[in-house]
């Protein structure tokens, strides 16, 4: 089971919720979010009385709590990664085989893996897609994208982690789309998404974080007295070729990048 931390719906509920900005985030959920993810402290909200902040940080795990243990977890991946064939792994995951290296394509930019499992890039190597893209390739079990669309609860231990997943990536990229409606639309120009016509929806994305791990992003707008929706779904495939804990990484991950990028809408 997940550790019982405070959830960025928790957070949210003691914050002010006006969106004033001071924190340096777009919205009081997205600092929630960080908060809850490690990257910003109760603090950094000036209106947050002390009192507050004094009873509600205990049940926070702070970012010294969280990179020992994904520290360890990256250094097992890699040496797993050492012991795999990588010019046959390219061929059943969707990478390439490249100069003695493995190739793997996120979101439009290359990653390079080397025999000892060491990730290199044009762009910055971070730990929550680091973790998910070792996982990816050390999987024991793969399936080729299949074309079927399902929720997070259906995909194997998805009914676990459902709860958190709603929280930290649904919500909070629901609330993103609300306050910037051009972010969804510029994420596909940034990441090579696609959109599709098989969902009702106003915006349906699709993105590859992974060759073989589509998810489908579908938020429809507020009209008259509904308020807005979003759902991200996945491709059956993502169930069987990530496990869940580094699905949740990797979607969670994502969130917090799309609200850097929401930032600069400001």
């Amino acid at each position: 089971m997940p550790p019982k931390f405070l959830t960025p719906l928790e957070v949210h509920r003691v914050l002010e919720k006006n969106n004033c900005g001071r924190c340096h985030l777009p919205s009081c959920f997205a600092f929630a979010t960080a908060v809850v993810a490690g990257s910003s402290k109760l603090g950094d909200c000036p209106l947050l009385d002390q009192r507050v902040i004094s009873r509600l940080t205990p049940s926070l795990k702070t970012r010294v709590e969280l990179e020992p243990d994904q520290a360890e977890f990256i250094d097992r991946l890699e040496k797993k990664v050492a012991t795999r064939n990588l010019r046959e792994l390219a061929l059943r995951i969707g990478g390439r085989y490249q100069k003695s290296r493995l190739v793997i394509n996120s979101l439009g930019k290359d990653f390079f893996i080397d025999a000892q499992g060491g990730v290199t890039s044009e762009c910055h190597i971070i730990p929550w897609l680091k973790a998910p893209l070792l996982s990816y390739i050390t999987n024991p079990t793969h399936q080729d994208i299949t074309g079927d669309w399902i929720s997070f609860r259906e995909l194997r231990g998805g009914m676990e982690w459902q709860n958190l997943f709603t929280s930290r990536c649904e919500n909070v990229l629901k609330e993103l789309a609300d306050d910037h409606p051009d972010l969804l639309v510029d994420l596909i120009d940034l990441f090579q998404g696609e959109t599709t016509d098989s969902m009702q929806a106003d915006i349906a994305l699709i993105l590859k974080p992974l060759p073989h791990f589509p998810m489908l992003i579908c938020y429809q707008s507020k009209d008259a007295d509904l308020s807005s929706e979003l759902t991200i779904f996945f491709d059956s495939c993502c169930g069987e070729n990530l496990h869940i804990k580094a699905l949740f990484t990797l979607c969670s991950g994502l969130v917090q990048m799309f609200a850097k990028i929401a930032k600069m809408h400001i």
